[in-house]
């Protein structure tokens, strides 16, 4: 089956796109679908596959995100940025409700990040802190700034769930290997955590600035993720080394976003949804064919670069 598909990141956290308001591929066969295009070895590549969905009657439009193994994910809050420019773009519009897998968020066009550089502002939430409901068996039902026997670390983590589950630590300084080992225990579902969970650990720096590095249900160590930075932020003001209410500026590999997260468990994103290419591709099983490029959006491309550069 041929694709028409926008190759497209939000905070260097890229995905294959696809308007799906009139398909009809039921979802053994979208996870199919995901793991071609996402596949880094392939002709297209991505931290997953986005897809735009149709509305209903409390809903503008929707979004499904199935990560590269094939599994869908609550939410994507990078790729939710990237759906929603579609979204506009195709009803005409710079604001909506967008249904996810088991919450809604709503979106706005907001003003530039920088020069060139489309922006938009995303609130999802209420955070869910009972991990119960995961579930995480670990004997509590919240879990802030505390060791988690089960995981074999000796650090502590906060425990959010946005709706993607977030295992959250702060440190001094990312061990990569570190992050990685805790990661591959909760990837492998142990009995404790049998729907696994996101880990990231994060770095404070200064009053108003985080750093991100997330090993990603699903994906793996990932450049960014978007549920992360919001589930990192909301850890950071329950914990009180940021404030609620106060914006923040929380970077990644990938690049950043700005942040704020309320005390009632509201969190707001803004950020890039950047367009790289338009293309089309033949998907027979789980295996993409070549890809023909049909458009190419170099100059936000090059906008987006020089801000990443800008912030060093």
């Amino acid at each position: 089956m041929r694709f028409d598909f926008i190759k497209c990141h939000g905070s260097g956290n890229d995905f294959p796109m696809i308007d799906a308001r009139a398909l009809t591929l039921d979802d053994a066969a979208w996870a199919r679908v995901a793991v071609a295009l996402a596949d880094r070895a392939g002709t297209v590549g991505g931290d997953g596959l986005l897809l735009l969905t149709a509305g209903d009657a409390k809903h503008t439009f929707g979004m499904r995100m199935f990560n590269s193994d094939g599994s869908e994910a609550e939410t994507c809050l990078n790729g939710l940025r990237c759906v929603a420019r579609a979204g506009f773009a195709a009803l005409g519009m710079a604001r909506a409700t967008v249904r996810l897998k088991t919450s809604r968020a709503s979106v706005t066009l907001d003003p530039e990040l920088a020069p060139g550089v489309v922006t938009i502002r995303e609130v999802a939430g209420p955070v869910d802190l009972d991990v119960a409901s995961w579930p995480m068996r670990i004997g509590a039902t919240r879990v802030v700034d505390a060791v988690i026997p089960e995981l074999g670390s000796r650090r502590p983590f906060t425990a959010v769930a946005i709706p993607n589950p977030h295992l959250v630590s702060f440190v001094d300084l990312v061990d990569e290997a570190e992050l990685v080992a805790l990661g591959t225990r909760c990837e492998a579902a142990p009995a404790w955590l049998p729907n696994r969970a996101n880990i990231s650990f994060v770095e404070v720096r200064g009053a108003d600035a985080l750093f991100v590095r997330t090993f990603e249900r699903g994906v793996g160590l990932t450049d960014s993720c978007g549920s992360a930075m919001a589930a990192s932020t909301y850890a950071a003001c329950l914990s009180g080394r940021l404030a609620f209410g106060a914006e923040a500026i929380v970077f990644n590999r990938g690049g950043l976003v700005r942040a704020e997260a309320a005390a009632d468990g509201m969190v707001r994103l803004s950020g890039n949804a950047t367009y790289d290419y338009a293309g089309s591709v033949e998907v027979a099983g789980s295996i993409a064919g070549a890809v023909r490029v049909t458009q190419t959006f170099a100059a936000e491309t090059a906008a987006w670069r020089a801000a990443v550069a800008a912030i060093g």
